[in-house]
């Protein structure tokens, strides 16, 4: 028999055909039989196909943008770190804190927003909120108690968002560590950043929360994450986690501090950052000095962090600023922080022989 003519075949093709014209052609790209191939089925799925092609296309769009968004404001940490105007930050912070839980909203498992969620958390309870209650405390009790009650919500909302990081790798890792902190050591795989910001949110929220015996029950979490920072990349942020030490080991010799530890950490701390951070100068002596009742150590380490250049290091700078902010303010209140604050040797002497 010789070759079916075109007009022939499509004299073949059933008649109550119920596609709309094209609709076989369209289907064909998705892999769907023809119209009058003896399937009768495979217009529906070629519908289906294309519609579902056109929802996970939307769907990938709309994840590519939320990704892109996410690393836009993952980056803007470093552009806030830069800024020398600690007021403009404040202001800022917020609406940059939310947007990352709007976008954690869509995409709950995303290892940079929790990081994100949990580091920026941390900070601004610490720059903004705790800082800020603490220098109301001597004038308006109420509104420091508030700004205290803040900044606790705000540091345990930012631990969680990173044990949740840090559960995406170690499912389970929250519950064993309150069990047990030495189960902290099962997190060498965990991103240091992460495990660095969890701990220092948990440790913000025990320092104004110390009235609640069930979030000061876990301060040896607090030192063995610290701890596991420590012994997987000491030079963390430029010696960060030796600050951190500093005032860990800055605690009474029953909570595991040693004064001989805390000044170890300040010198490791002041060599990695090559002098360029005011932080570990206010640590040691808000730390140490005071509960040493040293004030000559005091007043020259908060002069020294005076005299660090902010601008040397700009990723430094908003940190460097608030440091010194910190330093002015303690020199302000050494007579309330010590009983001999500025007596001369003799004075002293003086003192001790009557």
């Amino acid at each position: 028999m010789g070759p079916t003519s075109d007009a022939a075949r499509r004299k073949s093709a059933p008649a109550d055909s119920s596609a709309p014209p094209g609709l076989a052609s369209r289907a064909g790209r998705f892999g769907a039989a023809p119209v009058g191939a003896g399937t009768t089925g495979r217009p529906a799925a070629g519908v289906l196909l294309l519609v579902l092609a056109v929802v996970v296309n939307g769907c990938s769009v709309r994840s590519l943008a939320i990704n892109a968004l996410a690393r836009s404001l993952v980056a803007s940490g470093d552009v806030f770190a830069a800024d020398g105007d600690p007021e403009l930050i404040a202001d800022a912070t917020p609406f940059a804190l939310k947007t990352i839980e709007a976008l954690l909203a869509e995409k709950p498992r995303h290892p940079a927003l929790l990081l994100a969620a949990c580091r920026g958390f941390a900070q601004y309870a610490y720059a903004f909120v705790e800082l800020e209650a603490e220098r109301l405390e001597a004038t308006d009790y109420a509104a420091a108690r508030h700004g205290y009650e803040r900044a606790l919500g705000l540091y345990l909302r930012a631990r969680d968002y990173g044990l949740r990081g840090l559960e995406l790798d170690a499912p389970g890792i929250a519950d064993r560590l309150r069990r047990d902190p030495s189960a902290a050591a099962a997190l060498g795989g965990a991103d240091v950043s992460l495990l660095f910001w969890t701990a220092a949110a948990w440790g913000g929220a025990i320092s104004v929360g110390l009235d609640r015996p069930e979030i000061v029950v876990d301060w040896p979490v607090v030192r063995a994450m610290m701890e596991r920072v420590l012994a997987r990349d000491e030079t963390f942020e430029r010696g960060a986690v030796h600050q951190v030490m500093i005032a860990l080991e800055g605690l009474p010799a029953t909570m595991g501090g040693s004064p001989e530890r805390a000044r170890r950490h300040f010198e490791r701390a002041v060599e990695l950052s090559a002098g360029s951070s005011a932080g570990p100068y206010v640590t040691l002596a808000e730390s140490v000095a005071v509960a040493e009742q040293d004030w000559r150590e005091f007043r020259r380490l908060l002069e020294a962090a005076l005299e660090v250049d902010v601008d040397a290091v700009p990723s430094r700078r908003l940190a460097n600023v608030l440091a010194q902010r910190r330093a002015r303010w303690l020199l302000d209140r050494g007579e309330a922080l010590f009983l001999n604050w500025g007596e001369s040797d003799e004075s002293q002497t003086e003192a001790a022989d009557g």
